[in-house]
């Protein structure tokens, strides 16, 4: 969901427990605006976010029978692209603990070309509920700012992914270009809230909380550092559009791989 953030010189002073970003406080929110999450997100990103989930989809090494997982899957775009780019021979499971999300994403599912191979399930992104070394991909899209530990989130996508797997982060970030960031904050600190509350009524200020949940969230070369301190190597980031988005990715490490370990990608 499209939302404004702090000068690139701000990062290293941001202080994450600002934010209340308690599972309840965060879990209720979303419940709140679920139904008008899809139009909200389409309209206030001028569709933009599209693009960003196929550019996102377009960079994963997917490999046929080797299962992919997506966490902060919302109401599960990425994963359903995902399938969709698998053609249905990759098995994707998309985990969210807002039930009300995933309730959409079942239905989504349903007419999709591919549900067969798509599962969501209720699971909290700090204690997955899947064993080590699982998932040859491992995602999350515009998620990961929501969880109220973010080296414990990375900490866990990175121990339910295979060695030699990818894990992959795609997140807003602060556009570097002077006149640019200047606007883009002006329309998320002041008309992104005003529409996205008129149009998704909730008690828990969710267009007012999204804004100032990025703007204290790391980016760009902080965000890549935690990446690597979660264990993960190669860690690359791609800018979307002008810098308002960036996808992030690395490997597990294939060193990892014990003797008892087969199929790994």
């Amino acid at each position: 969901m499209p939302v404004v953030s702090t000068p690139p010189d701000s990062v290293s002073s941001c202080d994450e427990a600002t934010v209340d970003k308690s599972n309840l406080r965060v879990r209720e929110m979303f419940r709140q605006i679920a139904p008008r999450y899809d139009t909200m997100n389409h309209l206030l990103s001028l569709n933009v976010d599209r693009y960003w989930r196929w550019r996102a989809v377009r960079k994963l090494r997917i490999k046929p029978g080797f299962p992919v997982l997506d966490t902060c899957t919302g109401t599960g775009d990425l994963a359903l692209a995902i399938s969709n780019a698998g053609s249905g021979e990759v098995e994707v499971v998309g985990s969210d603990f807002c039930h009300a999300m995933l309730e959409i994403a079942d239905r989504k599912a349903a007419e999709h070309q591919h549900s067969n191979g798509i599962q969501f399930l209720e699971a909290d992104s700090q204690a997955l509920p899947f064993a080590e070394q699982t998932f040859q991909c491992v995602t999350v899209a515009f998620g990961l700012r929501n969880v109220a530990d973010t080296d414990r989130g990375l900490s866990e996508m990175y121990r339910v992914c295979k060695p030699g797997g990818q894990v992959m982060v795609l997140e807003f970030a602060r556009p570097r270009f002077w006149g640019l960031r200047q606007i883009y904050g002006f329309y998320f600190q002041h008309v992104l809230p005003k529409i996205g509350q008129l149009f998704a009524r909730n008690d828990k200020s969710a267009y007012k909380y999204l804004p100032e949940s990025v703007g204290q969230f790391p980016d760009g070369e902080a965000l890549a550092e935690k990446m690597r301190a979660a264990g993960l190597k190669d860690v690359r980031y791609t800018a979307l559009t002008l810098g308002v988005a960036m996808i992030y990715e690395g490997t597990r490490p294939a060193d990892e791989i014990s003797s008892d370990v087969e199929g790994s990608p």
